[in-house]
């Protein structure tokens, strides 16, 4: 199944749209590469567990993955764009000066919306210094965040 995750992925991997905050411009491609991944494992999960109920008992098995596979789908196609699993939209987790939290949408892939960023890559390079410290090398995903 291995095979056609990576056919998909092959196919429509040219397509994908850059990131312009992402510095290494493999996060959005790694994001479909999960995806992909994820369906083909979806397509396989009766395969994987259908040895574990009676054979007359397989077509309700699989009729129950199918049901609700498409329900789930149908949920997040009415999710509001933005926002997370659970309908929230999606909100910056900085504090104001005043100490409410703030409003603003975060930036795409990240957890703080542009007047915050600075809060988000100083988390970053207090893990620089602690693998400099320890004598290692940066993992490339933390630097790359």
């Amino acid at each position: 199944m291995y095979r056609f995750s990576r056919s998909i992925y092959r196919e429509i991997a040219p397509k994908v749209v850059e990131d312009e905050h992402d510095p290494t411009g493999c996060r959005n491609k790694q994001q479909v590469l999960d995806a992909c991944e994820g369906t083909i494992r979806r397509l396989t999960l009766f395969n994987d567990v259908r040895t574990h109920f009676a054979i007359g008992d397989q077509l309700a098995v699989w009729r129950a993955i199918e049901l609700n596979i498409e329900l789930a789908q149908e949920f997040l196609a009415r999710l509001p764009e933005g926002a997370g699993l659970d309908g929230i939209p999606r909100q910056c987790r900085a504090h104001t000066r005043k100490g409410t939290p703030c409003q603003r949408e975060p930036l795409p892939g990240r957890d703080y919306c542009p007047s915050h960023k600075h809060l988000e890559e100083s988390t970053t390079e207090v893990v620089e210094v602690a693998f400099e410290e320890l004598g290692r090398e940066p993992i490339k995903e933390l630097t790359a965040a």
